[in-house]
């Protein structure tokens, strides 16, 4: 922060710095102005985007089955961790616990999640996808499958493949740097995860 009231130091620095370097914010008085190619090439605004259309093509490809984006993020991780209880599930997908309740309340409603007793724990219920649940997975998979085609639209096999081998290990290098403030790992979700009796 450059420590300059509102208004005065703006004239001065003008003078100094490359025209609409800087940029007024009331909070932080003066800030760097990102111009429009350093936004389209930034990291994070750009995969931030790209997952936001992705998003958004796969909603309107996913519309006429009648399931929303929550319900299919439900379904893809019940897929995956079936047998996971209700506090597990609202951790992998990040929501309120009260959320995912009365998610899959509505799901259970129709017939595409089940909940089970969960006999280790009598307060628990361990949650399980329907026989109704998977042709909608197969139909969501296919539609998923179409909107990554055209994502990856002028892409040859070797540049996909090694553009996904590229943001896994991105992605691993930030899954190894979570922890806690004193720099320990944070345990995998093991006990959440758990699906044997």
């Amino acid at each position: 922060m450059l420590g300059v009231a509102p208004g005065f130091g703006l004239h001065f620095l003008q003078g100094c710095l490359p025209k609409n370097s800087l940029a007024y914010d009331k909070h932080a008085y003066y800030i760097r102005r990102m111009t429009q190619a350093s936004l389209d090439r930034s990291f994070g605004f750009l995969l931030h985007d790209i997952a936001r259309l992705v998003r958004k093509r796969y909603e309107q490809r996913a519309r006429p089955l009648g399931l929303t984006r929550a319900q299919w993020q439900v379904l893809a991780h019940l897929q995956r961790h079936e047998g996971i209880n209700q506090s597990g599930l609202a951790e992998l997908l990040e929501i309120e616990p009260i959320t995912i309740a009365r998610l899959l309340d509505r799901m259970e409603e129709a017939g595409l999640v089940e909940r089970r007793a969960d006999p280790a724990d009598r307060r628990a219920r361990r949650l399980f996808l329907t026989e109704r649940a998977w042709p909608m997975l197969e139909r969501g998979r296919a539609l998923g499958d179409e909107v990554r085609a055209e994502a990856f639209t002028g892409l040859a096999a070797a540049e996909r493949e090694q553009l996904i081998d590229m943001l896994l290990r991105v992605r691993g290098n930030l899954s190894e740097k979570r922890g806690d403030e004193a720099g320990q790992p944070v345990a995998p979700h093991a006990k959440l995860l758990e699906t044997t009796p």
